[in-house]
This record gives structure tokens, sequence and C-alpha cells, in this order.
């Protein structure tokens, strides 16, 4: 099954995206995860305020095939969560690079966009899964 990625994101090895949005992110799961995953039936997310870490899980999507901890593609400050999705997860199998996103962030490092990938080459990466 061939996804379409949006250009503009950037995406982390465990299946998260980034959408910068001038100095600001928003944060999701990927199409392809969503997926993967199949019917999903709650999302667990960190409190408003509250810091996210590179590399460490900060919430978890749980579907009728497993439970999958999210993973942090850059660290910061968690502006704001997409609240709609804790009474609604399945928007996240309907517009998971839209209304699907899970956080709004401000980054500690922006540069740490560097160190993910491109769509083009996450599009190659999840191909050849």
């Amino acid at each position: 099954m061939a996804f379409d990625f949006p250009e503009k994101f950037f995406f982390a090895d465990t299946h998260e995206y980034v959408n910068s949005e001038e100095e600001l992110v928003r944060i999701g799961i990927s199409a392809f995860a969503v997926d993967q995953l199949g019917d999903i039936v709650f999302v667990d997310l960190p409190d408003k305020g509250s810091s996210i870490e590179k590399g460490t899980s900060f919430g978890s999507v749980e579907s009728v095939k497993a439970v999958e901890d999210i993973h942090a593609p850059i660290s910061g400050e968690v502006l704001e969560i997409n609240s709609s999705l804790l009474d609604n997860p399945e928007a996240l199998q309907n517009d998971p690079h839209g209304k699907g996103w899970l956080l709004l962030v401000r980054p500690i490092d922006p540069n740490q966009l560097n160190q993910l990938m491109t769509s083009a080459s996450y599009s190659q990466k999840v191909a050849s899964q």
C-alpha cells in the first residue's frame, strides 16, 4: 500500500511526525503507523504544560491489535494536546496528518528537526517494510 506523506513533515524511525509551524511544531503518528495499528480505541497523551524528551515515550495508542508507546521525535514543552482524540480516537485513523495531530509543542532545540527523516526518506523506509 502506498502512503502519501506531507512534504514539509519530518519523521522519526519510530513513525512519529513533526509538522513545523514557525517556532512551534505539531507532533503526531504517521499514516503508516496508523495503518499498522488497525482500529484505534484509546489515546493517552501527556498533560498540557509538561515536557517531552526526544526518544522517550510521552503517551500511547491502543488499538484492537496492540498498545504502542508514542515517542517524542524532539524535546519540548507541551502547549496543547488534541483533546478531541481522547473522546474520539478514531479521528486519528481518519486524518492522521491533519485533524489527528497529538501535541502542539514549543521545541527546546529546533536543530533536532535536522536529525529526523524527510518525507522522501521516510517514504523509502516504509516502502521497504
